[in-house]
């Protein structure tokens, strides 16, 4: 009886989560926005069809796993050698001021310590799935702009594996020899990978061979690499996600790579909504209108305080003014492994039920606002694009402003402007200055 109130409820998911996905992608947004919806109208906040997460939890935790096995699969890291070091600057920035800035918030919305750094860990990941999303609607894929922002979400999906292994151990000393050891290696591990397999060309192994040709056993073969990896790397203390994200990385660099990728995604899209889905589900309404003002003032914090933060960094890294807040607005919205951080704190111990409530909120409204966010941000440059004058024309146009002081007809803003790209900027200064001496 218990194993059909579960076929039930995946049966009842899975057309639901269909018709979210569907709605969402005609409205031009992600089909995971649609799956988090789903969750939320079937389970304890709304109509209540699904009361025992338990079959959705199963295949989540599945999910979540893919979800870093065809990450690492897809990324390119021969193009992510060419924006490595300002990608890689900016993480590690945003990662350090976000942490330091949640942690002096803790004490005016009285935190503990594990909660505060894993927030500030949330705040610096966006997510993948939107961004890219926006981006190909945005036609900015291919540009220069874009190439930054897939170096600057590759360099955080590359920073989760450490994070996960410092929210595990959050509550033992750092001065514990193995914690500080497994630490080192899972990043020098990374680091090793990467410079490997973006040195060499493509790389064969046996397993890709065997099976090359046989589309069957092509998926098993792939599944039964991230999940033997997954394995060695939970026996081995660090994680399973981890493991799982350094075999996608090994695959996706292989000659067989597209075949791989092909045939794993079909499987991976279905885990994935279930992903989201039990995302849906946590998603508790109720705490929400418990806590209205402050997870709205939190949501602001976020959004705003996310982009003005990478602006600087940006712009501090070289970056126009301009394109540096077209990049920081669309990296602006929390990402999808927030919820696999909030999972790993739970697991943990090092988080309240509150804390996981907190962060979910924050999570699931960050990524539905994130298209008008967007919206807003355009139409912002777009004004600013507009209506500024650069800093040496302003100069230019105060100079004339002194020099007229017997009253004469002054020109506009717009009329200045004009003169000023049509003529040296000594030459109209002087003319103004014979004017005033007739």
């Amino acid at each position: 009886m218990h194993e059909s109130i579960g076929l039930t409820q995946i049966a009842i998911v899975i057309a639901a989560a269909l018709a979210g996905g569907l709605i969402l992608t005609r409205l031009k947004q992600p089909p995971i926005l649609g799956y988090i919806v789903t969750g939320v109208l079937l389970g304890p906040s709304a109509f209540k069809l699904v009361a025992n997460r338990g079959p959705v939890e199963v295949l989540a935790e599945l999910g979540v796993l893919l979800l870093l096995f065809v990450v690492g699969m897809e990324l390119n890291l021969r193009s992510f050698k060419k924006v490595w070091v300002k990608a890689t600057l900016c993480t590690l920035a945003q990662i350090l001021l976000t942490s330091l800035i949640t942690i002096s918030l803790s004490f005016y919305f009285d935190w503990t310590l594990a909660l505060s750094v894993l927030i500030g860990f949330v705040t610096t990941l966006s997510s993948t799935a939107v961004v890219v999303k926006m981006m190909e609607s945005m036609g900015e894929m291919k540009t220069e702009t874009g190439q930054l922002i897939i170096g600057i979400l590759i360099a955080q999906d590359l920073a989760i594996a450490p994070m996960i292994l410092i929210i595990q151990n959050f509550g033992q000393s750092w001065f514990n020899a193995e914690i500080f050891i497994k630490f080192l290696f899972s990043v020098g591990l990374i680091i090793a990978i990467i410079t490997y397999l973006s040195r060499r060309q493509r790389v064969r192994i046996p397993l890709a061979k065997i099976v090359a040709g046989e589309k069957e056993l092509t998926a098993l073969a792939s599944l039964t690499f991230c999940f033997i990896a997954a394995a060695l790397a939970g026996k081995a203390g660090l994680s399973a996600p981890y493991g799982a994200f350094l075999a996608g990385l090994i695959l996706g660099n292989t000659h067989e790579r597209l075949v791989l990728i092909e045939t794993t995604k079909p499987i991976q899209s279905i885990l994935i909504m279930f992903f989201f889905l039990s995302i849906g589900l946590l998603l508790d309404v109720q705490f929400i209108w418990d806590y209205f003002q402050e997870v709205i003032t939190l949501l602001f914090i976020i959004t705003v305080g996310k982009t003005l933060l990478n602006v600087l960094i940006l712009h501090t890294l070289k970056l126009p003014w301009s394109k540096a807040f077209m990049v920081s607005a669309l990296i602006a919205q929390l990402g999808e492994f927030a919820f696999l951080l909030t999972t790993v704190a739970v697991d943990a111990d090092v988080i309240s039920p509150y804390g996981e409530k907190l962060i979910i909120s924050l999570t699931v409204l960050s990524l539905a606002i994130s298209p008008l966010w967007l919206l807003f941000a355009r139409y912002i440059k777009g004004l600013a694009d507009t209506n500024t004058v650069s800093v040496r024309e302003f100069l230019k146009d105060y100079c004339i402003q002194m020099l007229d002081k017997k009253g004469h007809s002054r020109f506009t803003l717009k009329q200045r402007k004009n003169d000023l790209k049509d003529h040296d900027s000594d030459v109209v200064v002087k003319n103004y200055a014979d004017k005033n001496k007739q």
